[in-house]
């Protein structure tokens, strides 16, 4: 299978998972899990959530910011990835002054 981001209706998610802002997605959801194409702008974020069935991997593709892993503050910017386990509790957050892009990855199985 293919995903082509480039071909898919941007969508627009206000205040995601009660975060500040809105994010500005590609998804692709179906009953294995999500994947997105992803851009915060200045200010936005995703908020704090707990993964209780699953996990999450986020890449950023570019831009800078931060997230609160588990408590703990860690900057993240392009080429690097966050992991959050099963269990763990994080959130991303564009703390910069450009926009931050990342790809991500959710199973639920």
């Amino acid at each position: 299978m293919i995903v082509d981001f480039s071909k898919m209706e941007e969508k627009v998610l206000p205040n995601f998972m009660g975060g500040e802002g809105a994010l500005r997605a590609n998804l692709r959801v179906d009953e294995a899990g999500k994947i997105l194409h992803g851009i915060l702008d200045p200010g936005c974020s995703i908020g704090m959530h707990t993964h209780e069935s699953g996990y999450e991997v986020i890449y950023i593709l570019k831009g800078e910011g931060k997230v609160i892993y588990d408590g703990e503050e860690l900057p993240l910017s392009a080429g690097m990835c966050h992991y959050c386990p099963n269990g763990h509790t994080h959130s991303l957050i564009n703390n910069s002054g450009g926009a931050l892009e990342f790809f991500a990855v959710v199973p639920l199985k």
